[in-house]
């Protein structure tokens, strides 16, 4: 599930070339925050990956809501602190 999840999302990043360095960058439509920027398109689609399950990971860990994508929903259950 979250494998489909994080493919889901990835599919609806957009990439664009930086006029003023030539570099690349990546976002996710939905997930603010995640964004990757680097030389070259391969570069970028790993790094912005990375950023996305750091993003994930940190969200879960607060309790926070995830978009939903690719019609993939995370469940996630309030973890009780002993």
């Amino acid at each position: 599930m979250l494998i489909n999840y994080i493919r889901g999302a990835m599919r609806r990043a957009r990439y664009e070339i930086l006029p003023d360095d030539g570099t690349f960058y990546g976002e996710i439509p939905g997930f603010d925050g995640v964004y990757a920027n680097t030389d070259t398109l391969e570069a970028c689609r790993e790094e912005l990956e990375e950023v996305l399950e750091e993003w994930l990971l940190f969200r879960i860990s607060r309790n926070l809501p995830l978009p939903v994508i690719a019609e993939v929903e995370l469940p996630f259950v309030e973890l009780a602190l002993a």
